[in-house]
C-alpha cells in the first residue's frame, strides 16, 4: 500500500483516518479522473507527492491539473470534503455514483 493508505474498518482511509471514496464515472485502468474543478473541491483527490511509486492493486494517474493522484485498481481515490473525522462515510453511495473504496 503506499503509505498515505491505510485500511481501517474494512475500507481504505488516508493517514488521518478519512474515508476513501471511488466515482463510478471514472474508467478503471484509464489513467484519468473525471472529477476536476468544482467536483475535486468537493471530492479531493488523494494526491501522490513527487517522487512516490505504487505498486501492486494501487497505481498513479496523472490528473488533468498535471497532479498525481492514487489509484486503488484502477479506479482514482478521493476523500470527501464532508467527512469531518475518522470513520465519516458521508459520501458513501451519495447519487448512487460515489463508493467507498473497499480492500
Amino acid at each position: 500500500m503506499p503509505p498515505t493508505v491505510k485500511v481501517a474498518n474494512g475500507v481504505l482511509t488516508d493517514p488521518q483516518g478519512l474515508t476513501l471514496y471511488t466515482f463510478d464515472r471514472d474508467t478503471a485502468s484509464s489513467g484519468k479522473s473525471v472529477c476536476n474543478g468544482a467536483c475535486a473541491t468537493n471530492w479531493p483527490p488523494l494526491l501522490a507527492e513527487p517522487g512516490r511509486t505504487a505498486s501492486g492493486d494501487y497505481s498513479i494517474i496523472t490528473r488533468d491539473d498535471g497532479a498525481r493522484q492514487y489509484a486503488y485498481k484502477g479506479k482514482p481515490l478521493y476523500r470527501f470534503a464532508k467527512d469531518a473525522k475518522a470513520g465519516d462515510r458521508a459520501g458513501d453511495n451519495l447519487n448512487n455514483v460515489w463508493h467507498v473504496a473497499k480492500p
